[in-house]
């Protein structure tokens, strides 16, 4: 059973990375199933199709019960940013992070520049 975000009923998190961030993840608890078998978590490698990576996120997005998406800096920048960049609604949240190839860097995150324009009137 996967582990439970606080803030509300059955809110769970899920996560889009490579093979050892998810499973790092997984290996935390994380990981779930629904009904439909449809799982919480996606994993991308050098052959998955960008239409297939959209697809798991715009999925991730429309379910209820997903309160945070982890998705590694480097996928986002790739194959999301545009998706990202136009999400404005809290829940669920989309947290950058890092991989094990790529170190993070706030430059690129979409939160911290949204919080730096309205912070500080600048991207960076």
């Amino acid at each position: 059973m996967s582990k439970r975000v606080v803030g509300q009923n059955n809110s769970i998190a899920a996560v889009i990375g490579d093979q050892d961030t998810v499973t790092g993840f997984l290996l935390t608890g994380i990981g779930e199933k629904n009904l439909k078998q449809e799982t919480n978590y996606f994993v991308v490698n050098h052959e998955t199709k960008e239409d297939d990576i959209q697809k798991a996120f715009k999925r991730f997005l429309s379910q209820k019960n997903i309160a945070v998406i982890l998705v590694t800096q480097q996928i986002a920048e790739k194959y999301l940013r545009t998706l990202i960049t136009n999400h404005d609604s809290i829940i669920p949240t989309i947290l950058e992070i890092p991989s094990k190839d790529a170190p993070y860097d706030p430059r690129k995150d979409a939160i911290i520049i949204n919080a730096n324009r309205q912070l500080y009137g600048t991207d960076v």
